[in-house]
């Protein structure tokens, strides 16, 4: 079998003998020390205008992830096919103008939670009383995720629960209550799925869903009927789920259209994203897969092409983890940042930040990977990512989470791992041949990151100055404005591990402004929905996302910050139904509720 890139650098490593503890525990070492430094909370406001302080404890929220416990069969290589599932989204369920926080678990029995926003800065777990906690049934499968949409456009999102094994979908009865009306919605009896995203892909004004396979839907993971089940191949792996796109049909129930439309991969979809990317008007479809390239899917809308080869996004094949658009240089177009698997001395694919090329659009759009010259290329083993302005400069910076799986910090996997991945398809697809973990660790206790955008092209990582010095085995980040006090605080979800959640101080000279939309032609939530803001000159593009990042939902409301004494001139909506709307005399430090003209 024809062996790629990684699979023989791995291989060459297992070899030469380079694959060695020493080296692990050196990382580790210094990582260990990093953590325990002291962060001066001044010093950080007054250098980068910011610092977060993690309080999930002092606001009520006390959740720990558990992971799932599958068929006997995988039990020595149970923490890596187990190793996935803590999620976070942020949404306002009861429509009070305050976000809360939804939560997932991953084994069965264990409860998901949803955290009620008091107004106070603390949080209440709702979900019991409200129908979405006991959603981890045995025999039903287990949460992978959960993402937010109004799906009937009543004013309400609702909520559709990413598993592996039976997905559900939960009507929102007016914040009262949840309704599980999966059976008459038309899903699929079994999907082994790890992402999903509402979004408007034929501009009907009704919001459709798509949801991208891991394993094969015929793979019960609880009891197999063969261990055959892993990636054929550590680069090129094409035998994992497939993809589903749903069409909303407006009566509660949804077809499903994917091959029609265009849609066939069964690359392992890890994390996904839905943008107007080529200027076409209609949203298209990003996926970030394992074990393989990147996927983009270009909506002409009448179907989707995949062109990911000819922008450039599906040059190399890496371990895709996470979707995140972001306009980092205040341009008015979406960089992508796809993240991917880096180990100091070990393996270096290093993260994706894909960047237009100048003079390319729609037709001839062009993708370059600027990760290196931006600062943000190398994370660890990363996973969640997403933009935001967290110091309100006026520039996106990225927060990142990261670490695999944190077991014994004396013994690591990664010489085992070599040969797995430098063996042929029958040895890489078989769950049988790997070797077992035993207790040890893979890429473990990893320093988190967070990259300041100075604004002239470089981003500098300062987690350990501004607070974020936790080193749990990350998995989902979400952002949005818990407080409704004008800054992004940040939610983390680790995997075995708690929720974090990360309260932001912003130096108050900066200022911002912050939007709500609500559709009439479009669909009520206006996901889709862009907005570009012009400000002392220039300009950013944002949009709203019904899903992004890894396993994870922002707040559907969109955050500008602005810098110092700003000058606002005016912010264009362009609504999904195509409708193009003009807003002037904004004032900043203001949340501006919009409803699209009919």
């Amino acid at each position: 079998m024809k062996r790629g890139p990684i699979a023989r650098f791995l291989l060459y490593l297992f070899f030469a003998g380079l694959i060695a503890t020493p080296v692990v525990l050196s990382h580790l070492s210094a990582l260990r020390k990093a953590a325990n430094s002291k962060v001066d909370d001044a010093s950080a406001l007054s250098r980068y205008g910011f610092y977060f302080t993690e309080v999930s404890k002092q606001a009520g929220v006390n959740f720990i992830h558990h992971a799932p416990v599958l068929d006997p069969q995988l039990a020595p290589i149970m923490p890596e096919v187990a190793s996935m599932g803590a999620s976070v989204s942020i949404v306002d369920y009861d429509r009070d103008g305050w976000p809360d926080i939804y939560v997932t678990n991953s084994c069965e029995g264990c409860k998901n939670a949803l955290y009620h926003n008091n107004h106070d800065g603390t949080f209440t777990d709702v979900a019991p009383q409200l129908g979405i906690a006991d959603v981890n049934k045995p025999g039903t499968g287990v949460c992978m995720g959960a993402v937010w949409g109004d799906y009937d456009n009543d004013g309400y999102p609702d909520l559709f629960l990413v598993k592996w094994g039976k997905p559900m979908l939960f009507h929102n009865d007016h914040g009262k209550g949840f309704t599980d009306v999966s059976a008459q919605a038309g899903l699929p009896k079994w999907i082994n799925a790890s992402t999903a995203l509402w979004f408007d892909y034929d501009g009907d004004g009704k919001l459709d869903l798509f949801v991208g396979g891991y394993y094969n839907e015929n793979v019960d993971l609880w009891h197999l009927k063969t261990t055959k089940i892993m990636p054929d191949s550590f680069e090129y792996a094409d035998n994992g789920g497939r993809k589903y796109l749903f069409h909303n049909l407006g009566n509660g129930k949804f077809e499903e259209v994917s091959a029609k439309l265009g849609i066939v991969s069964r690359r392992w979809a890890l994390a996904s994203g839905a943008a107007d990317l080529s200027g076409t008007g209609h949203p298209d479809l990003f996926i970030a897969n394992d074990y393989g390239v990147s996927e983009l899917y270009v909506n002409d809308g009448k179907r989707f092409h995949e062109e990911g080869a000819q922008t450039g996004v599906g040059f190399a094949p890496k371990s895709g983890m996470n979707v995140a658009f972001g306009d980092i240089f205040n341009q008015g177009k979406y960089s992508v940042y796809v993240s991917n698997i880096s180990e100091d001395g070990i393996l270096i694919q290093g993260n994706n930040m894909w960047v237009p090329k100048e003079g390319t659009f729609g037709s001839t759009l062009q993708y370059e990977n600027m990760a290196r010259d931006l600062g943000v290329e190398l994370g660890g083993w990363s996973f969640g990512a997403q933009f935001g302005d967290f110091n309100n400069d006026g520039n996106l910076d990225l927060f990142l989470t990261n670490g695999y799986i944190s077991a014994d910090r004396n013994r690591s996997y990664w010489y085992d791992f070599a040969k797995v991945a430098g063996g042929n398809s029958t040895i890489i697809g078989d769950a049988k041949n790997w070797p077992a973990f035993d207790g040890r660790s893979l890429s473990g206790y990893q320093q988190k990151r967070v990259w300041l955008n100075d604004g002239a092209g470089k981003f500098e990582d300062i987690a350990q100055a501004v607070g974020v010095t936790d080193t749990h085995d990350g998995r989902s980040v979400a952002v949005g404005d818990l407080w409704n006090d004008g800054v992004l605080d940040v939610v983390v979800a680790n995997q075995n591990g708690p929720v974090l959640i990360y309260k932001n101080h912003v130096d108050p000279a900066e200022k911002w402004i912050e939007f709500q939309l609500e559709g009439t032609r479009s669909n009520r939530d206006a996901i889709g929905a862009e907005i570009t803001l012009y400000w002392n000159g220039q300009e950013q593009i944002q949009e709203i996302t019904g899903g992004n990042g890894f396993a994870a939902q922002n707040d559907l409301r969109l955050h500008f910050g602005l810098g110092k004494n700003p000058k606002i001139e005016k912010a264009i909506i362009r609504w999904p139904s195509g409708t193009a709307q003009t807003l002037d005399q904004l004032t900043p430090n203001q949340i501006y509720h919009i409803k699209e003209p009919q």
